[in-house]
């Protein structure tokens, strides 16, 4: 599966006031592996920015000057985001703006780009009810670094979300959860398979005589500590086989 973490900063709150995208980052994950891809641009918004919104990310106007507008980098962001499952934190806020956008340009609105959309706040809020679900909280509660975020930016938060949703979302889908595929080396074959490099290879444990000994004694030791009894020798003996009598 092929997603896009995107993040955007606008010159204030409301498109429907005017208000303008000046920044956009977008961050590739296939099959839930980072791959490296990104799309980053900052545009002209061919209007002054808010002061509330210059002090949450350190632009003005005069710093996006000589930049792209909207509609010059347009096709190639529908080329790069086209199909691709859309994962925003707050996802209401950034494709209202994406649809003005698109609206200012005479394109088609963002539900016929994105294959599917995902609001990371919306499963922050549904898994942490009544905690803290911003980016910085997700942050610390996930433990993903953001020491270097004093602005926001679009890329840096993008990458930060990549981050974020992979941990927020990690279920034991494989017996190796990694967010990075580890660079292992080339094995020949095991057992006649040949096996290409970053293949993960499964070695089973089996118990020797005195661990399957000791663990028999700590059962029996729960058994007669437990009013309940061992689950597990109760079902060793609804496992056994029945003894046949005259």
């Amino acid at each position: 599966m092929r997603q896009l973490l995107l993040d955007t900063e606008t010159t204030g709150l409301d498109p429907k006031q005017g208000h303008r995208i000046i920044e956009i980052a977008a961050v590739e994950v296939v099959n839930r592996r980072l791959t490296g891809r990104h799309l980053h641009y900052r545009i002209d918004p061919e209007r002054d920015i808010d002061v509330a919104a210059t002090e949450v990310h350190g632009m003005t106007r005069d710093d996006l000057r000589g930049q792209p507008r909207f509609g010059d980098i347009a096709g190639e962001f529908i080329d790069f985001a086209r199909d691709a499952e859309w994962i925003i934190h707050n996802a209401p806020f950034d494709v209202a703006f994406f649809d003005a956008e698109f609206d200012l340009c005479g394109l088609p609105r963002t539900t016929s780009i994105y294959a599917s959309l995902v609001d990371t706040l919306a499963l922050a809020r549904e898994s942490f009810p009544g905690k803290r679900n911003n980016l910085d909280a997700l942050c610390e509660r996930f433990g993903v670094s953001n020491a270097h975020r004093t602005l926001h930016g679009a890329l840096l938060d993008a990458q930060l979300l990549a981050e974020v949703y992979l941990a927020m979302t990690r279920g034991q889908e494989t017996l190796v959860i990694d967010m990075y595929a580890p660079s292992l080396p080339a094995v020949a074959s095991i057992d006649g398979v040949a096996l290409s490099a970053g293949r993960y290879v499964v070695h089973r444990v089996v118990p020797d005589e005195a661990e399957l000994a000791a663990h028999r004694a700590y059962l029996d030791a729960l058994a007669r500590e437990c009013k309940a009894g061992c689950v597990w020798l109760a079902l060793e003996v609804d496992e056994s086989p029945a003894v046949a009598t005259a």
